[in-house]
């Protein structure tokens, strides 16, 4: 007979105590600080819905040309800016434009938050060894832990809508360009930073003008990477409220409508496939650059 079949009654009640204690003190702390972080959240809010907004207003055409610029500049591979034409031209015929506007405007904003916060976190772990060993158990539970389970306490705080979704895809899609950018800029070879160095550059100097540039690579692997994994939190973001082309993946899943949810589905897949696309030869030609720059 093992410890735990000895004490079985001891260790459930404990249990249930700590249960008890943690449901408790979180449904407190909802109470008195929930108004307040709606307060704080509600300019990213607006945000959301002014972005959301624009993009239902702009004709189809300057969508559709924007999405084109977008994919040239990225890319300058004509084949990739007529299959990024083809796909938005063929999710408007198959009527799914308003719901992928409405995902675009969300993937948009949860990437620039990652990158905005992620980068500057990543300069940090590169800056010291110290930051790194506490940052990277934090990045570790963020992609392992199952976003079913961070979704509870967002939802318990901010409710149903559109900041606790994009909460959840910026939880789940931050980690890789925190990663890839402390992975760049430790990857810099250097024999560059003691010639940064003899020339007299400063720290910052150093940081802006010679490590971030030699590691844009790899931060915009991370960049195509957080992409990626914020597309794949649209269905699940669809949960709580919402809006886009992963409603009716979900509705299609309880109602068993098989071609609702393969068109929106293949319109996730068409959205993954044009980001990773520009995304990935963005990162190669960069990659070319500084080898000839080296």
């Amino acid at each position: 007979m093992s410890y735990f079949d000895e004490f079985p009654s001891l260790g459930r009640r404990n249990l249930m105590e700590l249960r008890r204690a943690i449901d408790n003190g979180f449904r407190e702390f909802s109470r008195e600080y929930g108004e307040a972080l709606e307060y704080i959240f509600d300019p990213l809010l607006q945000f959301l819905i002014w972005l959301e907004r624009l993009m239902f207003v702009t004709p189809w055409p300057i969508i559709i040309l924007a999405v084109a610029l977008f994919a040239w500049v990225g890319s300058r591979s004509i084949g990739v800016v007529i299959g990024s034409i083809l796909c938005f031209l063929a999710i408007g015929y198959l009527g799914m434009w308003k719901d992928t506007m409405s995902t675009l405007a969300i993937i948009s904003a949860a990437t620039l938050i990652c990158i905005g916060i992620g980068i500057p976190i990543g300069v940090l772990m590169s800056r010291s060894d110290r930051i790194q060993g506490m940052i990277t158990p934090m990045l570790d539970i963020m992609q392992t832990i199952p976003s079913f389970v961070y979704l509870i306490p967002v939802v318990m705080l901010l409710g149903i809508g559109k900041v606790p979704g994009l909460l959840a895809v910026c939880i789940y899609a931050l980690p890789p360009i925190v990663r890839l950018t402390n992975l760049g800029i430790r990857l810099v070879d250097k024999e560059v930073l003691e010639a940064s160095d003899a020339f007299g550059a400063n720290t910052i100097q150093r940081l802006i003008g010679v490590q971030i540039p030699l590691a844009l690579p790899n931060i915009f692997a991370g960049v195509n990477q957080t992409i990626m994994m914020a597309l794949s939190m649209v269905v699940i973001a669809s949960m709580i409220g919402v809006k886009g082309l992963g409603l009716p993946v979900l509705q299609a899943i309880s109602n068993q409508y098989l071609a609702l949810g393969l068109m929106n589905g293949l319109a996730i897949v068409a959205l993954a496939i044009i980001f990773d696309r520009i995304t990935q030869r963005l990162g190669k030609r960069l990659q070319k650059h500084e080898g000839l720059e080296r």
